[in-house]
């Protein structure tokens, strides 16, 4: 069982400093037996390679000088630069789509932050023409989906996905983002998981009671499963095109996963998440696996029977009984509430300390519990790349 580790030091102006000797957790030699307050030991540590990612190393159990930072939605709307590109470019697809605008945008945060992962610029719904099933995301409005699956018959005209068929883009766009990143940073994949496909396109875009996908589980199981299925197979092989193109690990976006109750989760999104993780480490053993859920607290120790490297929580789940609940041997990557951005920077300060001293020294990254908002100053932004770099365990 993880508990919480007081082991975050900054100076005043967030540079490196050496723990004390009076701090919390300890670290003794080249493997480091780490003890908390309570003297409990979770875990043991292997020593950081400086050539590869820190925060690989950090998935890895490695000894690491602080927690890789990165956010969800570090590419977007709250920066001034993309919204130049998007006044220029105002369909979605296009932006994500083409190469030179996908490395374009997902290179911004990184010139600017210097973020630890360099996620992909894309959507979780990109794969969706190329199993012939039509959509568009209207401005305003979000995902549309043109003619929604449900029957047996609409599940049946589904093809399966070849990525570089489909979307040959998104291997040119992670090869360049390799070639610019090098190992400064580790380039990050992302899908979206079969349930919260499969709800999308049933519901025909985004819901607000999922009424129509829980019809089709609890009155026609048999075609939501074939509709899983299809999207189970997909989704490995996209997972693994992304990283023969050059992402370093890949996130798993379950959002509306959630919204089933945890004996439904056990049966349209567990079977399907474990195929998944199962289907890719047999080809792909060392590349991590992020899986993550919106308001999974009540799902957590379910979301580690996946078998997946890390586990993302929300900021609605208390770091340090996340940590308890999951285990020692669990990444774990979060959670910093997305609103505490709009606060003031001693605020924002504040709670990237508490969130990083309650996860502890081991396994994990730094990172929001969702995506940024909308609207956030980009100045904020900068504070908490600042402060998360300035940490030294």
């Amino acid at each position: 069982m993880a508990s919480m580790c007081s082991s975050v030091s900054n100076s005043s102006r967030f540079l490196a400093s050496k723990p004390s000797s009076s701090s919390s957790c300890r670290s003794k030699s080249n493997l480091s037996t780490i003890r908390c307050a309570i003297g409990e030991i979770i875990s043991e540590a292997k020593v950081s390679s400086s050539t590869e990612p820190l925060l690989l190393s950090a998935v890895k159990g490695e000894k690491v000088e602080r927690p890789p930072v990165w956010l969800m939605r570090q590419a977007g709307r709250y920066m001034k630069s993309y919204q130049l590109i998007c006044e220029k470019y105002p369909s979605f697809r296009e932006r994500s789509e083409n190469v030179d605008l996908v490395v374009e945008i997902s290179l911004q945060p990184w010139k600017v932050f210097k973020p630890d992962g360099v996620i992909l610029f894309s959507d979780i719904l990109t794969p969706l023409p190329g199993m012939n099933i039509p959509f568009d995301i209207v401005k305003g409005k979000g995902p549309i989906i043109y003619d929604p699956l449900r029957t047996a018959e609409d599940v049946s005209k589904i093809r399966e996905f070849v990525p570089e068929e489909f979307v040959p883009y998104v291997g040119e766009a992670l090869t360049t983002l390799r070639a610019e990143v090098k190992n400064e940073a580790a380039v990050l994949g992302f899908v979206g998981a079969p349930f919260t496909l499969a709800s999308y396109v049933v519901e025909g875009g985004s819901s607000k009671h999922f009424s129509k996908i829980k019809r089709m589980a609890f009155s026609q199981p048999e075609v939501l499963h074939a509709l899983l299925q299809k999207f189970t197979t997909s989704m490995a092989q996209y997972i693994k095109y992304q990283a023969d193109h050059g992402a370093q690990a890949v996130q798993i976006f379950d959002s509306w996963a959630t919204e089933l109750s945890p004996a439904d989760f056990e049966e349209f999104s567990l079977p399907y998440l474990k195929q998944i993780v199962d289907s890719v480490k047999s080809t792909h053993p060392n590349l991590p696996l992020i899986l993550y859920a919106s308001g999974s607290g009540g799902l957590l120790e379910r979301l580690s029977l996946t078998g997946v490297d890390v586990v993302s929580l929300d900021w609605t789940v208390d770091m340090a009984e996340g940590r308890r609940r999951l285990g020692a041997d669990v990444a774990v990557q979060g959670n910093v509430d997305p609103g505490v951005l709009f606060g003031s920077k001693d605020f924002i300060t504040k709670r990237i300390n508490d969130t990083v001293n309650k996860a502890g020294n081991h396994k994990h990254i730094l990172n929001l519990g969702h995506g940024i908002v909308v609207g956030t100053p980009e100045e904020n932004v900068a504070h908490f790349f600042e402060v998360a770099k300035g940490i030294r365990y």
